[in-house]
């Protein structure tokens, strides 16, 4: 060997160049990015996804499917595991073949698949014709009185430009008349809090609300619809995001609750369950543990 060459393999960036495309190699052989891609086999048991106790989306999903006792309760099985967000809920589906849970339209996307219900496409289009049925309301409320720049947001929520994005992002706008906002030139912060399933269009909103009012600062959090609910009512935020219709008693503390979109729910499942459609019933039976293994729901 020459002297040239014990000096190349001598040379300490060689040896880190060696060891990184090794590391490489492992994890791109030893890591599977594309989630559960087991062969689906319908004896296999069911397993459940759930949001958690509070969530706007649960709430919604079990009032409309008929998942609550006598007493209006949620009563969904306590074998349904608990994820805390939206993304959770989807990540347990990729990464699960015989898992099942439920999402916003709007975040819904091609790593899982969206079983129609009673025979419809859980589309906007479906939805404006009144064919799906796991429909809800995104709203926004408040408890106390609005400052002028809070106030001047709440406002642009509901105007031509606002509604369009609604469109935009996959949901059905309240208002095909809105009327068109203009800038207000104020300062000022805003605080919003609730919903994981509306922030993504509340922020949404904030990112070009702030374009036409670079004075205006919102910070928006998302620990759920209770939270927002709650943060309105107490005055720590100035508006709350709620993907559940407020109840009585929290109405009698809200000085107004009002929709900026309506969302469809959506049941999804990996992509490698061949179930197509499901109807009230069968998702009932799912989620009251009725059904423990998918060929009962298949009828194989």
């Amino acid at each position: 060997m020459s002297k040239k060459d014990k000096i190349f393999y001598k040379n300490r960036w060689f040896w880190v160049g060696v060891v990184g495309i090794a590391l490489v190699a492992y994890f791109i052989t030893t890591l599977d990015t594309s989630g559960d891609n087991r062969e689906f086999e319908a004896h296999e048991k069911i397993h459940a996804y759930t949001r958690e106790i509070g969530s706007g989306t649960r709430s919604a999903f079990t009032e409309i499917t008929g998942l609550v006792d006598e007493n209006g309760d949620d009563n969904i099985s306590p074998y349904a595991t608990v994820q805390n967000t939206t993304n959770g809920s989807m990540q347990a589906v990729v990464g699960d073949v015989y898992g099942i849970s439920y999402i916003s339209l709007g975040s819904l996307n091609d790593t899982v698949k969206a079983i129609a219900i009673e025979g419809a496409e859980p589309t906007v289009e479906e939805i404006q014709a009144g064919n799906y049925l796991l429909i809800r309301n995104f709203s926004v409320v408040y408890g106390q009185e609005l400052s002028d720049v809070a106030q001047d947001f709440w406002d642009y929520m509901f105007s031509a430009q606002a509604q369009e994005l609604v469109a935009d992002t996959g949901y059905v706008p309240v208002d095909a008349d809105a009327p068109e906002y203009e800038p207000s030139d104020l300062s000022g912060n805003i605080s919003i809090v609730g919903s994981t399933s509306v922030e993504p269009t509340i922020s949404r909103f904030a990112e070009e609300y702030t374009k036409l009012n670079p004075n205006v600062t919102i910070d928006i959090t998302s620990p759920g619809s209770g939270a927002g609910i709650t943060s309105a009512i107490d005055g720590s935020s100035d508006i709350g995001m709620t993907s559940r219709d407020p109840d009585e008693g929290e109405m009698a503390d809200l000085i107004e609750s009002k929709a900026i979109a309506i969302d469809g729910i959506v049941a999804i499942v990996n992509n490698n369950n061949p179930i197509e459609n499901l109807s009230l019933d069968q998702i009932q039976g799912i989620y009251l543990n009725y059904y423990e293994t998918w060929d009962e729901v298949l009828g194989e």
